[in-house]
């Protein structure tokens, strides 16, 4: 999809009816010549991306995000999640710089013709998850993820967890090291080498992937429709401590966890042409 002289609205295909559905607030307008595209250049700590910060800032000049038409994060992965979970609501496109190990959400790009490679990108639109966790004394804490929500156990103990979707129980014991929830987004992290499935980035699905099941043994999961309700429920917490993460978000000692998919938020993710992330969950399939 392309988003550049006009105001791009996301629309999503309504699964099963072939019908579009717009969210109410358009992404920013951005300009139609590459020239007077406006940049903010955010960097990782790692020297790397910090020296190429720099000499996009000196070629390319910096705004802030408020006045930007495009966030330009420099680094790896981890900080593409940081970006994109601090400016999530900001409805700026986002183009990754890579300068760091795998880079699956990142461009692998010259510093040259920047402005160019973004007026000529591939656009996708994706949803984070909302996490709820409640622990054993009764706090509750709410945080984002943009691969996954997942239920861990904190020690030695396996965890048992019971598994609601809509408010149904679907399972009523799962002994095992974890189980997790994942965007099509983050089906090629954590959740793949759970063994879980790759979902194309257009599904309107969930992946609900046990970690190291030991009882039912044969569980491989589950996939859910994307407006399901999924409630993990810590069995025994005391004796088996779990901890509740989004993404990198960590709440010890739960007693359960919900979690669902925000449609209300969209961050959109800009790719050089060819590179789409369609193209690279795609191709993920394939890599042997």
């Amino acid at each position: 999809m392309r988003l550049f002289g006009h105001r791009f609205r996301n629309r999503n295909t309504t699964s099963g009816a072939g019908q579009e559905e717009s969210s109410s607030s358009s992404f920013s307008e951005i300009p139609r010549d590459a020239r007077n595209i406006r940049l903010c250049i955010l960097s990782s700590e790692k020297p790397s991306a910090i020296e190429t910060g720099k000499q996009l800032k000196k070629r390319y000049g910096d705004h802030s995000v408020t006045e930007c038409d495009v966030i330009v994060a420099v680094g790896g992965d981890g900080f593409m999640l940081d970006v994109l979970r601090k400016y999530m609501t900001s409805r700026k496109p986002i183009y990754g710089f890579n300068r760091g190990t795998v880079g699956f959400m990142m461009n692998d790009a010259p510093l040259e013709n920047l402005p160019e490679r973004i007026a000529a990108a591939e656009a996708t639109v994706i949803h984070p998850l909302e996490m709820k966790a409640t622990t054993i004394d009764g706090k509750v804490e709410t945080a984002m993820a943009i691969n996954e929500v997942s239920l861990f156990r904190e020690t030695r103990q396996s965890a048992r967890v019971r598994i609601y979707i809509n408010g149904q129980v679907r399972m009523d014991s799962l002994t095992c090291d974890g189980v997790l929830l994942a965007t099509p987004a983050g089906s090629t992290a954590y959740n793949l080498s759970a063994h879980g499935p790759i979902l194309p980035i257009s599904a309107h699905m969930l992946a609900l992937t046990p970690i190291s099941a030991f009882r039912p043994r044969r569980w491989r999961g589950a996939l859910l429709p994307h407006d399901a309700t999924v409630k993990l429920e810590a069995l025994e917490s005391k004796k088996r401590p779990v901890s509740g993460v989004a993404d990198n978000h960590e709440v010890r000692d739960v007693a359960f966890v919900e979690a669902r998919e925000s449609r209300d938020i969209s961050m959109m993710l800009l790719f050089d042409q060819g590179q789409s992330l369609d193209e690279r969950i795609l191709r993920e399939q394939f890599d042997y």
